[in-house]
């Protein structure tokens, strides 16, 4: 599955290991699609050469319905906003 196409998650994380800014996007994340009841998935673009190739110098990258939301940094009430 790509990072943009539809699937049961509603937020999308692109991220890497070791990325400071992808653990605070992930906190954020993790903690809005909980209270609002939404699923979440986190994927590494170290996974796949075309996420690499076209993210690597934007994570995090938060997408939200299969749209591009974010990068670098997740705003929590603009992601509120996108989920409400």
């Amino acid at each position: 599955m790509r990072a943009d196409e539809p699937s049961a998650a509603r937020v999308v994380l692109l991220g890497r290991p070791g990325c400071h800014l992808c653990d605070d996007a992930r906190e954020v994340i993790a903690r809005v699609s909980a209270e609002l009841g939404v699923r979440w998935v986190e994927r590494s673009i170290d996974d796949d050469p075309e996420l690499l190739r076209r993210y690597a110098e934007q994570i995090p990258v938060t997408f939200v319905d299969g749209r591009r939301h974010d990068f670098w940094r997740v705003d929590e009430g603009r992601l509120r906003a996108a989920l409400a």
